[in-house]
């Protein structure tokens, strides 16, 4: 997978193009952070009771994922196949910037996904939801 040249860029400058890829638990995508990025995520982990069940499931998911790449020089990773085979990767694949981290979609997923957003988003915002009310964009 090609790094678009933006990401790549605020990626060596992050990390010198050291990253960990994972699965996220709640979608069918996966999660790319620079280095030091992880490293905090990990960190939090690792600082949960491993007493408790749920947290011991983000530890073996997250955790136990995770991967240490490095982009080529051309700002390419090879994802391995077995987060590919989660995520359900094939030829397509969609990017999206979430502060810290990247997500990898498959194109199918993605705008699977986005049809149930923009519902979920629409009602949350016209449902008198006080989540949102000091929010402007």
């Amino acid at each position: 997978m090609a790094l678009p040249a933006r990401n790549r860029e605020a990626m060596h400058l992050a990390s010198g193009g050291k990253v960990v890829l994972t699965i996220d638990m709640r979608e069918s995508c996966l999660l790319l952070y620079p280095l030091p990025e992880w490293e905090v995520v990990q960190r939090k982990l690792e600082a949960l009771s491993n007493i408790n069940p749920q947290a011991r499931l983000l530890q073996r998911l997250l955790i136990g994922h995770a991967t240490d790449l490095e982009l080529d020089a051309a700002g390419r990773l090879l994802l391995p196949a077995m987060l590919r085979d989660y995520a359900e990767l094939k030829k397509k694949l969609v990017l999206v910037g979430q502060g810290n981290k990247i997500e990898i979609w498959s194109e199918l997923h993605w705008h699977e996904g986005m049809q149930d957003w923009v519902k979920q988003g629409a009602q949350a915002l016209h449902g008198g939801s006080d989540s949102f009310s000091e929010l402007s964009v």
